[in-house]
Protein backbone atom coordinates (compact mmCIF):
# COMPACT_ATOMS: atom_id res chain seq x y z
CA UNK A 1 0.00 0.00 0.00
CA UNK A 2 1.26 3.44 -0.92
CA UNK A 3 1.73 6.69 1.51
CA UNK A 4 -1.14 8.43 -0.11
CA UNK A 5 -3.35 5.39 0.80
CA UNK A 6 -1.69 4.88 4.41
CA UNK A 7 -2.81 8.77 5.19
CA UNK A 8 -6.73 8.30 3.82
CA UNK A 9 -6.92 5.88 5.62
CA UNK A 10 -5.61 7.32 9.22
CA UNK A 11 -7.47 10.36 8.09
CA UNK A 12 -10.54 8.34 7.86
CA UNK A 13 -10.12 6.44 11.00
CA UNK A 14 -9.43 10.09 13.15
CA UNK A 15 -12.31 11.79 11.33
CA UNK A 16 -15.04 8.41 11.38
CA UNK A 17 -13.88 6.55 14.81
CA UNK A 18 -12.83 9.13 16.35
CA UNK A 19 -9.32 7.96 16.37
CA UNK A 20 -8.39 4.33 16.14
CA UNK A 21 -5.44 5.62 18.92
CA UNK A 22 -7.74 8.28 21.04
CA UNK A 23 -8.73 6.91 24.31
CA UNK A 24 -12.36 7.01 25.84
CA UNK A 25 -13.73 10.01 27.55
CA UNK A 26 -14.89 10.49 31.02
CA UNK A 27 -18.67 8.49 31.28
CA UNK A 28 -20.89 11.00 33.20
CA UNK A 29 -23.67 10.07 35.93
CA UNK A 30 -26.46 11.36 33.99
CA UNK A 31 -25.67 8.44 31.03
CA UNK A 32 -26.73 6.05 33.34
CA UNK A 33 -30.32 5.38 35.57
CA UNK A 34 -30.50 2.32 38.19
CA UNK A 35 -33.64 0.43 39.24
CA UNK A 36 -35.10 0.88 41.71
CA UNK A 37 -33.56 4.01 43.43
CA UNK A 38 -33.14 3.80 46.15
CA UNK A 39 -32.02 -0.10 46.12
CA UNK A 40 -34.09 -2.69 47.77
CA UNK A 41 -33.30 -5.74 49.41
CA UNK A 42 -34.68 -8.99 47.91
CA UNK A 43 -34.13 -11.87 50.36
CA UNK A 44 -30.73 -11.48 51.81
CA UNK A 45 -29.31 -9.85 49.24
CA UNK A 46 -29.42 -6.28 46.88
CA UNK A 47 -30.12 -6.78 43.26
CA UNK A 48 -30.78 -4.26 40.79
CA UNK A 49 -30.17 -3.15 37.00
CA UNK A 50 -27.99 -0.35 35.43
CA UNK A 51 -29.22 1.28 32.42
CA UNK A 52 -26.73 2.96 30.05
CA UNK A 53 -27.51 5.23 27.64
CA UNK A 54 -24.33 6.16 25.68
CA UNK A 55 -24.35 9.11 23.51
CA UNK A 56 -23.30 9.12 19.89
CA UNK A 57 -19.73 9.55 19.01
CA UNK A 58 -18.59 8.93 22.48
CA UNK A 59 -17.94 4.73 22.30
CA UNK A 60 -13.89 4.20 20.24
CA UNK A 61 -14.35 1.46 17.97
CA UNK A 62 -11.51 -0.44 18.95
CA UNK A 63 -12.37 0.30 22.88
CA UNK A 64 -13.69 -2.77 25.31
CA UNK A 65 -15.06 -1.72 28.67
CA UNK A 66 -15.33 -3.70 32.00
CA UNK A 67 -17.86 -2.00 33.92
CA UNK A 68 -18.12 -3.48 37.57
CA UNK A 69 -21.02 -1.77 40.03
CA UNK A 70 -19.70 -0.95 43.48
CA UNK A 71 -21.58 -0.30 46.54
CA UNK A 72 -19.72 1.85 49.18
CA UNK A 73 -20.60 2.80 52.76
CA UNK A 74 -18.60 4.19 55.76
CA UNK A 75 -19.40 2.63 59.14
CA UNK A 76 -17.40 3.23 62.41
CA UNK A 77 -15.23 5.83 60.08
CA UNK A 78 -14.25 3.52 58.07
CA UNK A 79 -15.33 3.06 54.49
CA UNK A 80 -15.98 -0.22 52.88
CA UNK A 81 -17.28 -1.62 49.38
CA UNK A 82 -18.63 -4.32 47.59
CA UNK A 83 -18.26 -5.57 44.21
CA UNK A 84 -20.09 -7.23 41.74
CA UNK A 85 -19.79 -9.25 38.75
CA UNK A 86 -18.55 -7.28 35.78
CA UNK A 87 -20.56 -6.65 32.83
CA UNK A 88 -18.12 -5.81 29.11
CA UNK A 89 -19.83 -3.50 26.86
CA UNK A 90 -17.46 -2.69 23.70
CA UNK A 91 -16.97 -0.56 20.16
CA UNK A 92 -18.14 -2.27 16.94
CA UNK A 93 -14.32 -3.23 16.51
CA UNK A 94 -13.63 -5.50 19.18
CA UNK A 95 -14.22 -9.15 18.57
CA UNK A 96 -15.40 -10.10 22.09
CA UNK A 97 -18.90 -11.03 23.40
CA UNK A 98 -19.75 -7.46 25.40
CA UNK A 99 -22.87 -5.65 24.49
CA UNK A 100 -21.99 -3.85 21.36
CA UNK A 101 -22.19 0.42 21.48
CA UNK A 102 -22.07 1.80 17.48
CA UNK A 103 -19.71 5.08 17.85
CA UNK A 104 -21.90 6.68 15.08
CA UNK A 105 -24.91 6.70 16.66
CA UNK A 106 -24.13 5.57 20.85
CA UNK A 107 -26.09 2.68 21.86
CA UNK A 108 -27.82 1.14 25.34
CA UNK A 109 -25.90 -1.27 27.93
CA UNK A 110 -27.74 -3.16 30.57
CA UNK A 111 -25.55 -4.13 33.58
CA UNK A 112 -27.66 -6.20 36.01
CA UNK A 113 -26.26 -6.88 39.90
CA UNK A 114 -26.31 -8.76 42.41
CA UNK A 115 -24.71 -8.03 45.93
CA UNK A 116 -25.20 -9.87 48.83
CA UNK A 117 -26.62 -7.73 51.65
CA UNK A 118 -25.09 -6.37 54.76
CA UNK A 119 -26.50 -4.07 57.43
CA UNK A 120 -24.45 -1.36 57.01
CA UNK A 121 -25.40 -0.20 53.80
CA UNK A 122 -28.66 1.15 54.53
CA UNK A 123 -26.26 4.62 53.72
CA UNK A 124 -24.33 3.69 50.84
CA UNK A 125 -23.96 4.75 47.30
CA UNK A 126 -24.01 2.99 44.14
CA UNK A 127 -21.14 3.87 41.72
CA UNK A 128 -19.48 1.62 38.44
CA UNK A 129 -15.89 1.82 38.07
CA UNK A 130 -14.64 1.25 34.56
CA UNK A 131 -11.48 -0.78 33.26
CA UNK A 132 -11.01 -0.27 29.42
CA UNK A 133 -8.68 -2.05 26.82
CA UNK A 134 -7.66 -0.67 23.47
CA UNK A 135 -5.74 -3.22 22.00
CA UNK A 136 -3.78 -4.34 25.05
CA UNK A 137 -3.42 -1.43 26.60
CA UNK A 138 -5.14 -0.71 29.79
CA UNK A 139 -6.46 1.78 31.48
CA UNK A 140 -8.78 3.04 34.34
CA UNK A 141 -11.54 5.61 34.06
CA UNK A 142 -12.83 7.79 37.43
CA UNK A 143 -15.96 5.86 38.94
CA UNK A 144 -19.33 7.30 38.34
CA UNK A 145 -22.25 7.31 40.87
CA UNK A 146 -25.15 5.94 39.65
CA UNK A 147 -27.54 4.91 42.39
CA UNK A 148 -28.01 5.19 46.53
CA UNK A 149 -29.27 4.08 49.66
CA UNK A 150 -30.79 -0.01 50.46
CA UNK A 151 -33.49 -0.69 51.80
CA UNK A 152 -33.81 -3.70 53.57
CA UNK A 153 -37.03 -3.89 54.70
CA UNK A 154 -37.44 -7.89 52.91
CA UNK A 155 -34.57 -8.35 55.98
CA UNK A 156 -36.96 -8.52 58.85
CA UNK A 157 -38.31 -11.45 57.71
CA UNK A 158 -35.63 -14.80 57.89
CA UNK A 159 -35.79 -18.53 59.20
CA UNK A 160 -34.85 -17.14 63.14
CA UNK A 161 -38.14 -15.56 63.60
CA UNK A 162 -40.13 -18.69 62.44
CA UNK A 163 -42.24 -20.30 65.04
CA UNK A 164 -40.58 -24.11 65.00
CA UNK A 165 -43.35 -27.00 64.82
CA UNK A 166 -44.43 -28.41 68.07
CA UNK A 167 -45.19 -31.69 68.54
CA UNK A 168 -48.30 -31.67 70.40
CA UNK A 169 -49.75 -33.44 73.75
CA UNK A 170 -52.84 -35.66 74.06
CA UNK A 171 -53.54 -34.39 77.17
CA UNK A 172 -57.33 -34.21 77.73
CA UNK A 173 -58.52 -32.47 80.75
CA UNK A 174 -61.89 -34.25 80.66
CA UNK A 175 -62.60 -37.47 78.91
CA UNK A 176 -65.95 -38.61 77.30
CA UNK A 177 -67.01 -41.91 77.33
CA UNK A 178 -70.49 -43.93 75.93
CA UNK A 179 -71.65 -46.82 76.87
CA UNK A 180 -74.54 -48.37 75.89
CA UNK A 181 -76.79 -51.46 76.38
CA UNK A 182 -80.02 -52.47 73.89
CA UNK A 183 -82.96 -54.05 75.36
CA UNK A 184 -85.04 -56.25 72.85
CA UNK A 185 -88.81 -56.93 72.67
CA UNK A 186 -90.90 -59.35 70.76
CA UNK A 187 -93.25 -58.79 68.42
CA UNK A 188 -96.33 -56.28 69.65
CA UNK A 189 -95.32 -56.02 73.27
CA UNK A 190 -93.48 -53.48 75.24
CA UNK A 191 -92.95 -54.98 78.65
CA UNK A 192 -89.16 -55.24 80.11
CA UNK A 193 -87.49 -58.96 80.13
CA UNK A 194 -85.54 -60.15 82.44
CA UNK A 195 -83.61 -61.93 79.89
CA UNK A 196 -82.61 -58.68 78.59
CA UNK A 197 -81.48 -57.05 81.39
CA UNK A 198 -79.50 -60.25 82.66
CA UNK A 199 -77.60 -59.42 79.65
CA UNK A 200 -73.50 -58.43 79.52
CA UNK A 201 -74.05 -55.34 77.83
CA UNK A 202 -76.58 -54.11 80.46
CA UNK A 203 -74.73 -55.65 83.22
CA UNK A 204 -71.69 -53.80 82.40
CA UNK A 205 -73.65 -50.47 81.72
CA UNK A 206 -75.05 -50.45 85.19
CA UNK A 207 -71.95 -51.18 86.44
CA UNK A 208 -70.31 -48.35 84.91
CA UNK A 209 -72.84 -46.12 86.08
CA UNK A 210 -72.05 -47.13 89.48
CA UNK A 211 -68.14 -46.78 89.32
CA UNK A 212 -68.80 -42.71 88.20
CA UNK A 213 -71.31 -42.57 90.85
CA UNK A 214 -68.53 -43.21 93.23
CA UNK A 215 -65.26 -42.05 91.75
CA UNK A 216 -63.97 -38.90 92.99
CA UNK A 217 -62.69 -37.64 89.63
CA UNK A 218 -65.68 -39.42 86.91
CA UNK A 219 -69.14 -37.97 86.13
CA UNK A 220 -72.43 -38.99 84.20
CA UNK A 221 -73.12 -36.35 81.78
CA UNK A 222 -76.54 -37.95 80.75
CA UNK A 223 -78.32 -40.74 79.98
CA UNK A 224 -80.51 -41.10 76.99
CA UNK A 225 -83.12 -43.99 75.93
CA UNK A 226 -84.28 -44.29 71.90
CA UNK A 227 -87.06 -46.78 71.46
CA UNK A 228 -88.06 -48.04 67.83
CA UNK A 229 -90.43 -50.43 66.47
CA UNK A 230 -90.39 -52.69 63.11
CA UNK A 231 -91.69 -50.96 60.19
CA UNK A 232 -94.16 -53.67 59.45
CA UNK A 233 -98.18 -53.08 60.41
CA UNK A 234 -99.86 -49.90 60.49
CA UNK A 235 -97.88 -46.07 61.61
CA UNK A 236 -100.91 -45.94 63.95
CA UNK A 237 -100.35 -48.72 65.95
CA UNK A 238 -96.15 -48.58 65.73
CA UNK A 239 -96.54 -45.13 66.76
CA UNK A 240 -98.33 -46.54 70.47
CA UNK A 241 -96.16 -49.23 70.40
CA UNK A 242 -92.67 -47.45 70.00
CA UNK A 243 -94.09 -44.67 72.54
CA UNK A 244 -94.81 -47.82 75.10
CA UNK A 245 -91.50 -49.19 75.07
CA UNK A 246 -89.75 -45.60 75.24
CA UNK A 247 -92.23 -45.59 78.64
CA UNK A 248 -90.94 -48.75 79.95
CA UNK A 249 -87.66 -48.65 79.37
CA UNK A 250 -87.37 -45.18 81.12
CA UNK A 251 -89.13 -46.39 84.00
CA UNK A 252 -87.50 -48.84 84.38
CA UNK A 253 -84.24 -47.07 84.68
CA UNK A 254 -85.08 -44.59 86.71
CA UNK A 255 -86.36 -47.38 89.43
CA UNK A 256 -82.65 -48.50 88.24
CA UNK A 257 -81.18 -45.82 89.32
CA UNK A 258 -82.78 -44.62 92.56
CA UNK A 259 -82.01 -48.63 93.71
CA UNK A 260 -78.48 -48.36 92.70
CA UNK A 261 -78.66 -44.58 94.70
CA UNK A 262 -76.95 -42.79 91.38
CA UNK A 263 -78.83 -39.20 92.16
CA UNK A 264 -75.99 -37.14 90.23
CA UNK A 265 -76.74 -38.46 86.59
CA UNK A 266 -76.81 -34.80 84.53
CA UNK A 267 -80.30 -35.57 82.69
CA UNK A 268 -82.03 -38.49 81.71
CA UNK A 269 -83.99 -37.96 78.00
CA UNK A 270 -85.80 -40.41 75.89
CA UNK A 271 -87.47 -40.51 72.52
CA UNK A 272 -89.32 -42.84 70.33
CA UNK A 273 -88.63 -43.76 66.28
CA UNK A 274 -92.23 -45.41 65.24
CA UNK A 275 -90.80 -47.30 62.05
CA UNK A 276 -87.20 -47.85 61.99
CA UNK A 277 -86.49 -47.79 58.08
CA UNK A 278 -82.91 -46.48 58.11
CA UNK A 279 -82.37 -49.11 60.39
CA UNK A 280 -84.07 -51.52 58.37
CA UNK A 281 -82.02 -50.29 55.36
CA UNK A 282 -78.99 -51.06 57.05
CA UNK A 283 -79.44 -54.33 58.35
CA UNK A 284 -80.67 -55.21 54.87
CA UNK A 285 -77.19 -54.09 53.42
CA UNK A 286 -74.94 -55.82 56.12
CA UNK A 287 -77.40 -59.00 55.58
CA UNK A 288 -76.70 -62.05 53.82
CA UNK A 289 -80.41 -62.31 52.38
CA UNK A 290 -80.41 -63.39 48.73
CA UNK A 291 -82.76 -60.81 47.16
CA UNK A 292 -81.72 -58.34 49.35
CA UNK A 293 -80.89 -55.67 46.38
CA UNK A 294 -83.62 -56.40 45.89
CA UNK A 295 -85.58 -55.19 48.56
CA UNK A 296 -83.36 -52.31 48.47
CA UNK A 297 -84.76 -50.93 45.33
CA UNK A 298 -88.69 -50.75 47.02
CA UNK A 299 -87.03 -48.88 49.48
CA UNK A 300 -85.70 -46.61 47.49
CA UNK A 301 -88.59 -46.74 45.26
CA UNK A 302 -91.11 -45.79 47.20
CA UNK A 303 -90.66 -43.11 50.24
CA UNK A 304 -93.85 -43.77 51.46
CA UNK A 305 -93.98 -45.95 54.20
CA UNK A 306 -97.18 -47.45 53.51
CA UNK A 307 -96.37 -48.15 50.01
CA UNK A 308 -92.91 -49.45 50.89
CA UNK A 309 -94.44 -52.10 53.66
CA UNK A 310 -97.07 -53.44 50.97
CA UNK A 311 -94.34 -53.82 48.22
CA UNK A 312 -92.25 -55.72 50.53
CA UNK A 313 -94.95 -58.11 51.88
CA UNK A 314 -95.63 -58.67 47.85
CA UNK A 315 -92.29 -60.38 48.16
CA UNK A 316 -93.59 -63.31 49.85
CA UNK A 317 -90.42 -65.33 48.62
CA UNK A 318 -87.83 -63.21 50.86
CA UNK A 319 -90.90 -61.35 53.82
CA UNK A 320 -90.13 -64.93 55.60
CA UNK A 321 -86.68 -64.34 55.73
CA UNK A 322 -86.58 -60.23 56.48
CA UNK A 323 -89.36 -61.69 59.52
CA UNK A 324 -87.05 -64.34 60.74
CA UNK A 325 -83.32 -61.82 60.85
CA UNK A 326 -84.20 -58.48 60.04
CA UNK A 327 -87.15 -57.10 61.84
CA UNK A 328 -86.35 -58.46 65.82
CA UNK A 329 -83.19 -56.08 65.60
CA UNK A 330 -85.17 -53.40 65.65
CA UNK A 331 -87.42 -54.20 67.88
CA UNK A 332 -85.45 -52.46 70.96
CA UNK A 333 -84.69 -49.44 73.38
CA UNK A 334 -80.78 -48.49 72.93
CA UNK A 335 -79.90 -47.00 76.97
CA UNK A 336 -76.83 -44.61 76.71
CA UNK A 337 -74.67 -43.38 79.25
CA UNK A 338 -71.90 -40.52 78.98
CA UNK A 339 -69.32 -40.34 81.56
CA UNK A 340 -66.84 -37.69 81.88
CA UNK A 341 -63.41 -38.88 83.32
CA UNK A 342 -61.80 -35.47 84.86
CA UNK A 343 -57.91 -35.48 84.90
CA UNK A 344 -55.76 -33.50 87.78
CA UNK A 345 -55.98 -30.31 87.40
CA UNK A 346 -53.24 -27.69 86.42
CA UNK A 347 -51.80 -26.99 90.10
CA UNK A 348 -51.88 -31.02 90.39
CA UNK A 349 -49.98 -31.83 87.55
CA UNK A 350 -47.34 -28.68 88.53
CA UNK A 351 -47.56 -29.72 91.88
CA UNK A 352 -46.37 -33.63 90.34
CA UNK A 353 -43.76 -32.38 87.96
CA UNK A 354 -41.96 -30.48 90.45
CA UNK A 355 -41.98 -33.48 93.43
CA UNK A 356 -42.23 -36.80 91.54
CA UNK A 357 -42.86 -36.22 87.78
CA UNK A 358 -42.36 -40.23 87.66
CA UNK A 359 -45.99 -40.23 88.49
CA UNK A 360 -46.79 -38.34 85.12
CA UNK A 361 -47.76 -39.91 81.90
CA UNK A 362 -45.58 -38.63 79.18
CA UNK A 363 -48.51 -36.57 77.74
CA UNK A 364 -48.82 -34.82 80.58
CA UNK A 365 -45.22 -33.56 80.70
CA UNK A 366 -45.97 -32.44 77.52
CA UNK A 367 -48.93 -30.77 78.78
CA UNK A 368 -47.24 -28.55 81.64
CA UNK A 369 -44.79 -27.39 79.38
CA UNK A 370 -48.16 -25.06 77.71
CA UNK A 371 -48.91 -23.96 80.56
CA UNK A 372 -45.94 -21.24 80.99
CA UNK A 373 -44.54 -18.43 78.08
CA UNK A 374 -41.11 -18.84 80.01
CA UNK A 375 -38.77 -20.73 77.35
CA UNK A 376 -36.43 -21.58 80.21
CA UNK A 377 -39.17 -23.46 82.02
CA UNK A 378 -40.45 -24.94 78.76
CA UNK A 379 -37.09 -25.97 78.57
CA UNK A 380 -36.48 -27.56 82.18
CA UNK A 381 -39.84 -29.33 81.57
CA UNK A 382 -39.02 -30.77 78.26
CA UNK A 383 -35.54 -31.72 79.08
CA UNK A 384 -37.26 -33.94 82.16
CA UNK A 385 -39.83 -35.36 79.84
CA UNK A 386 -36.92 -36.33 77.49
CA UNK A 387 -34.93 -38.23 80.56
CA UNK A 388 -38.13 -39.99 81.31
CA UNK A 389 -39.68 -41.00 78.40
CA UNK A 390 -36.56 -40.99 75.95
CA UNK A 391 -38.85 -42.98 73.33
CA UNK A 392 -41.34 -40.32 72.46
CA UNK A 393 -39.78 -38.23 69.65
CA UNK A 394 -42.21 -35.58 71.20
CA UNK A 395 -39.86 -34.46 73.74
CA UNK A 396 -37.14 -34.08 71.94
CA UNK A 397 -38.71 -32.17 69.33
CA UNK A 398 -39.63 -29.25 71.83
CA UNK A 399 -36.73 -29.47 73.67
CA UNK A 400 -35.37 -28.26 70.30
CA UNK A 401 -37.77 -26.02 69.83
CA UNK A 402 -36.95 -24.25 72.96
CA UNK A 403 -33.16 -24.51 72.50
CA UNK A 404 -33.63 -22.67 68.92
CA UNK A 405 -35.82 -19.75 70.28
CA UNK A 406 -32.50 -19.18 72.73
CA UNK A 407 -30.44 -19.08 70.12
CA UNK A 408 -28.72 -22.52 70.66
CA UNK A 409 -29.50 -23.43 66.56
CA UNK A 410 -26.72 -26.23 67.33
CA UNK A 411 -28.25 -27.50 70.02
CA UNK A 412 -31.93 -27.76 68.51
CA UNK A 413 -30.59 -29.56 65.56
CA UNK A 414 -29.11 -32.09 67.44
CA UNK A 415 -32.39 -32.49 69.43
CA UNK A 416 -34.17 -32.91 66.06
CA UNK A 417 -32.16 -35.26 64.51
CA UNK A 418 -32.69 -37.60 67.96
CA UNK A 419 -36.32 -36.75 67.11
CA UNK A 420 -36.23 -38.15 63.68
CA UNK A 421 -34.25 -41.09 64.65
CA UNK A 422 -37.05 -42.05 67.11
CA UNK A 423 -39.60 -41.80 64.43
CA UNK A 424 -37.98 -41.10 60.83
CA UNK A 425 -41.38 -39.85 59.46
CA UNK A 426 -42.05 -37.05 62.00
CA UNK A 427 -43.28 -34.35 60.09
CA UNK A 428 -42.38 -31.78 62.83
CA UNK A 429 -38.96 -32.18 63.43
CA UNK A 430 -38.89 -32.28 59.50
CA UNK A 431 -40.04 -28.90 59.58
CA UNK A 432 -37.82 -27.78 61.97
CA UNK A 433 -34.44 -29.23 60.39
CA UNK A 434 -35.62 -27.28 57.44
CA UNK A 435 -34.98 -23.82 59.97
CA UNK A 436 -31.74 -24.85 60.32
CA UNK A 437 -30.90 -25.17 56.35
CA UNK A 438 -32.54 -21.79 55.71
CA UNK A 439 -30.32 -20.06 58.45
CA UNK A 440 -27.63 -22.17 57.24
CA UNK A 441 -28.50 -20.60 53.39
CA UNK A 442 -28.80 -24.42 52.75
CA UNK A 443 -32.14 -23.57 50.59
CA UNK A 444 -31.80 -27.01 48.59
CA UNK A 445 -32.10 -28.86 51.82
CA UNK A 446 -34.50 -26.30 53.45
CA UNK A 447 -36.80 -27.08 50.55
CA UNK A 448 -36.42 -30.72 50.47
CA UNK A 449 -37.40 -30.95 54.27
CA UNK A 450 -40.22 -28.35 54.72
CA UNK A 451 -41.77 -30.87 51.17
CA UNK A 452 -41.50 -33.34 53.68
CA UNK A 453 -43.52 -31.37 56.16
CA UNK A 454 -46.35 -30.38 53.91
CA UNK A 455 -49.49 -30.09 56.42
CA UNK A 456 -48.08 -29.06 59.32
CA UNK A 457 -49.78 -25.91 60.31
CA UNK A 458 -46.44 -24.22 61.18
CA UNK A 459 -45.15 -24.55 57.87
CA UNK A 460 -46.96 -21.99 55.62
CA UNK A 461 -44.67 -19.69 57.53
CA UNK A 462 -41.76 -21.40 57.15
CA UNK A 463 -42.53 -22.11 53.43
CA UNK A 464 -43.55 -18.20 52.91
CA UNK A 465 -40.11 -16.97 54.52
CA UNK A 466 -38.20 -19.30 51.96
CA UNK A 467 -39.59 -17.96 49.25
CA UNK A 468 -38.84 -14.73 50.49
CA UNK A 469 -35.19 -15.91 50.40
CA UNK A 470 -35.47 -16.76 47.12
CA UNK A 471 -37.21 -13.81 45.98
CA UNK A 472 -40.23 -15.08 44.81
CA UNK A 473 -42.76 -12.30 45.96
CA UNK A 474 -45.79 -14.26 44.68
CA UNK A 475 -44.95 -18.09 46.14
CA UNK A 476 -44.28 -16.54 49.46
CA UNK A 477 -47.74 -14.62 49.06
CA UNK A 478 -49.60 -17.94 48.37
CA UNK A 479 -47.44 -19.80 50.68
CA UNK A 480 -48.23 -18.03 53.71
CA UNK A 481 -51.98 -18.27 52.89
CA UNK A 482 -53.59 -16.90 56.00
CA UNK A 483 -50.81 -16.98 58.42
CA UNK A 484 -50.76 -14.24 61.09
CA UNK A 485 -46.99 -13.57 61.60
CA UNK A 486 -44.45 -11.19 60.94
CA UNK A 487 -43.02 -12.56 58.20
CA UNK A 488 -46.21 -13.19 56.24
CA UNK A 489 -46.85 -8.95 56.41
CA UNK A 490 -43.26 -8.18 55.13
CA UNK A 491 -44.54 -10.25 51.90
CA UNK A 492 -47.81 -8.10 52.29
CA UNK A 493 -45.65 -4.83 52.62
CA UNK A 494 -42.80 -5.95 49.29
CA UNK A 495 -46.38 -6.43 47.55
CA UNK A 496 -47.53 -2.63 48.42
CA UNK A 497 -50.51 -4.87 49.99
CA UNK A 498 -50.72 -2.22 52.98
CA UNK A 499 -54.40 -2.76 54.28
CA UNK A 500 -53.38 -6.80 54.19
CA UNK A 501 -50.12 -5.86 56.37
CA UNK A 502 -51.90 -4.25 58.56
CA UNK A 503 -54.49 -6.91 59.19
CA UNK A 504 -52.00 -9.80 59.55
CA UNK A 505 -50.15 -7.24 62.52
CA UNK A 506 -53.36 -6.30 64.40
CA UNK A 507 -54.37 -10.01 64.16
CA UNK A 508 -50.65 -11.33 65.97
CA UNK A 509 -51.64 -12.35 69.28
CA UNK A 510 -48.27 -11.55 70.76
CA UNK A 511 -46.81 -8.82 68.99
CA UNK A 512 -42.96 -8.03 69.08
CA UNK A 513 -41.12 -5.48 68.72
CA UNK A 514 -40.38 -6.01 64.83
CA UNK A 515 -44.45 -6.09 64.61
CA UNK A 516 -44.49 -2.52 65.82
CA UNK A 517 -41.63 -1.82 63.56
CA UNK A 518 -42.94 -3.17 60.01
CA UNK A 519 -46.38 -1.49 61.61
CA UNK A 520 -44.52 1.61 61.13
CA UNK A 521 -43.04 0.65 57.73
CA UNK A 522 -46.65 0.08 56.47
CA UNK A 523 -47.82 3.48 58.02
CA UNK A 524 -44.39 5.55 56.55
CA UNK A 525 -45.47 4.19 53.17
CA UNK A 526 -48.69 5.28 52.92
CA UNK A 527 -48.25 8.95 54.23
CA UNK A 528 -49.11 8.16 58.43
CA UNK A 529 -46.40 9.81 60.12
CA UNK A 530 -47.79 10.25 62.92
CA UNK A 531 -48.82 6.50 63.18
CA UNK A 532 -45.48 5.51 62.04
CA UNK A 533 -43.74 7.51 64.68
CA UNK A 534 -45.95 5.62 68.00
CA UNK A 535 -45.07 2.14 66.00
CA UNK A 536 -41.64 2.78 66.11
CA UNK A 537 -41.68 4.24 69.90
CA UNK A 538 -43.46 1.16 70.81
CA UNK A 539 -40.85 -0.62 68.73
CA UNK A 540 -38.14 1.06 70.29
CA UNK A 541 -39.13 0.49 73.74
CA UNK A 542 -39.53 -3.49 73.03
CA UNK A 543 -35.86 -3.61 71.38
CA UNK A 544 -33.68 -0.42 71.83
CA UNK A 545 -31.52 -1.97 69.25
CA UNK A 546 -34.65 -1.25 66.30
CA UNK A 547 -33.51 2.82 66.92
CA UNK A 548 -30.35 3.02 65.18
CA UNK A 549 -32.01 1.28 62.17
CA UNK A 550 -34.65 3.21 62.19
CA UNK A 551 -32.27 6.45 62.02
CA UNK A 552 -30.88 4.58 59.28
CA UNK A 553 -33.95 2.90 57.30
CA UNK A 554 -34.76 4.92 54.32
CA UNK A 555 -37.84 3.59 54.76
CA UNK A 556 -38.26 7.22 57.41
CA UNK A 557 -36.96 9.63 55.16
CA UNK A 558 -38.57 12.59 55.97
CA UNK A 559 -39.75 11.99 59.06
CA UNK A 560 -38.47 13.55 62.21
CA UNK A 561 -37.29 10.76 64.45
CA UNK A 562 -35.79 12.96 66.83
CA UNK A 563 -39.56 11.94 68.70
CA UNK A 564 -38.75 8.30 69.59
CA UNK A 565 -35.76 9.10 71.04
Amino acid sequence: MNKSVLMVAAVGCALVAGGCSKKLQQFQSDYFTTVPTPLETVGQNVPGTIKGSIPSKFMVKNAKVTAVPVLQWTAAGATSEATATPVVFQGEDVRANGQEVSYANGGMVTIPFTIPYRPEMAHSDLYLDFNVDQKGKTYKLPRVKVGYGVIATSTLANGKSVTPAVAKDNFQKVITEKYSADIHFLINQANIRSNQTDKADYIDLNKKLMEANKAANQEIAGITINSFASPEGSLEFNTSLAEKREKNTTSYMEKQLKKDRITEFGELTSSFTPEDWEGFEKLVEKSNIQDKDLILSVLRMYPDPQDREREIRNLSSVFDELADQILPQLRYSRVMATINTIGKSDQELVNLFNNDPQKLTVDEMLYIATLTNDNMKKMEVYNRTAELHPEDYRAFNNLGNTQYVAGDYSGAAANWQQALRINSKAKEPMMNMGLVAMINNDMSKANEYFGAAAGVPESADAMGTYYLNQGDLQKALNAFGDAKTNNAAVANILAKNYTAANKILDDIKAPNATTYYLKAVAAARTGSQNSAIQNLKQAVKLDPSLLKRAQNDMEFTGINLSYIQ
